[in-house]
């Protein structure tokens, strides 16, 4: 069963400094979220069987879209096309609460002070060896080591169980893949430009998209 707990799809713009209370700098992320537009409410009542909530973020020009992605939009009532769309699984009470074309900002959803969770694709770093990728040690560098430097070392046995082992660690693609930060705390909120400030790191590059959920283990 899928965790529920409210969330919104932005855009991360970068990062930034702001002062706290106590005047201590604190290093946050930039990240739009909004306005996000309810295209469909999923209930358990329904055929879908669940509860969810399809979000909408992002605008993109008709001629890209076909005619079913553009239906489906107007029938929440949001006469431009969607760019990014997004689920995230809610309670019945955030369902009963909110209805399709309904827009969603920030200030709707969070509140400063609270712990949230930031998932996106982490930047794509090509190919990558055992110590780039998997924090590997590497072998010491005397003693008449020759050309074994960064290599991984012994990778399985010819006995048994004669094969390589699923999941070993190994050289190869590094990054680009979906990355969850969880417990990220809510440093400010700028309801009027759609900004919510997070404190700390969230994945991806700058630009991409990212969702912003309530911490499900605060």
């Amino acid at each position: 069963m899928a965790n529920e707990s409210m969330g919104l799809v932005g855009r991360k713009l970068g990062m930034t400094q702001i002062y706290s209370e106590d005047g201590h700098v604190q290093p946050c992320t930039v990240v739009q979220c909004g306005p996000n537009t309810v295209l469909q409410v999923k209930t358990t009542d329904g055929r879908d069987g669940y509860n969810a909530l399809q979000l909408g973020f992002g605008e993109q020009k008709p001629q890209r879209l076909t005619k079913a992605e553009l239906g489906h939009s107007k029938k929440a009532g949001v006469e431009h096309g969607v760019r990014y769309i997004r689920e995230v699984r809610v309670d019945a009470d955030t369902v009963a609460n909110n209805e399709p074309g309904k827009t969603l900002g920030p200030a709707d959803v969070f509140t400063p002070g609270e712990t949230v969770d930031a998932t996106g694709i982490s930047k794509g770093k090509g190919f990558a060896g055992v110590m780039k990728r998997h924090n590997f040690q590497g072998f010491i560098r005397s003693h008449g080591t020759h050309e074994f430097f960064r290599h991984g070392g012994s990778i399985g046995c010819r006995l048994t169980p004669g094969r390589v082992a699923k999941g070993k660690k190994m050289p190869g693609h590094m990054g680009a893949r979906q990355v969850t930060v969880q417990n990220m705390e809510v440093a400010k909120i700028d309801a009027e430009r759609n900004l919510l400030y997070v404190v700390g790191g969230v994945p991806g590059a700058t630009g991409s998209i990212v969702t912003i959920r309530k911490a499900v283990k605060a």
